[in-house]
């Protein structure tokens, strides 16, 4: 079983924002294959089949900050091998419209991962990490900010690729999946 979770903060007001990327890749795939979501553990989730592998995406409702205790209650709960673990998320040491796919590492000052990273007590979880760019100007404006025309073109494109993203995280080695896309 593996755990693919896309991070973000729920409601309208967060919604196709820069710190909601991790929501709206996860949100891509269910529509291609046209998933409808429950709600468990205080998240939105489905269940989806690739190769008979059971997949569940999720999308933490508990805001940012508080990801890791989602994600902790669904690795407990369905008992999830913390290398089966895909978190998506935004970046903004990457520029707008790339990402870069990792086994492993700190937070880097992201305040969602730093908390899935607290709550599972390892470092050692696999991410896609879609970058946003910097700005010289306030970060927490501008995370929650909503992405300008150029921008969400370039977002978009990685957006529409989610479901050979993740199929190719299931069928794939991870180092080949890495290799695939870095």
């Amino acid at each position: 079983m593996k755990l693919i979770v896309g991070l973000g903060n729920p409601g309208k007001d967060y919604e196709n924002t820069r710190h909601n990327v991790g929501f709206l890749f996860i949100d891509n795939f269910l529509k291609k294959k046209a998933l409808k979501t429950k709600k468990k553990f205080n998240s939105l989730y489905a269940e989806y089949n690739i190769d008979n592998e059971k997949i569940i995406l999720l999308k933490p409702q508990t805001y940012m900050n508080l990801s890791g205790i989602a994600v902790k209650k669904y690795v407990d709960y369905f008992n999830i091998k913390i290398e089966d673990i895909l978190i998506i998320y935004d970046d903004m040491d990457f520029e707008t419209g790339t990402f870069k796919i990792k086994p492993t590492g700190s937070s880097g000052g992201h305040n969602g991962i730093k908390n899935i990273l607290d709550n599972l007590g390892t470092q050692n979880i696999k991410r896609i990490r879609i970058g946003i760019s910097k700005t010289k100007n306030d970060k927490i404006d501008y995370v929650i900010g909503k992405f300008r025309k150029e921008e969400k073109e370039k977002i978009t494109n990685i957006i529409e690729i989610s479901d050979k993203i993740i199929e190719d995280f299931i069928k794939l080695s991870f180092s080949d999946f890495m290799n695939k896309y870095n």
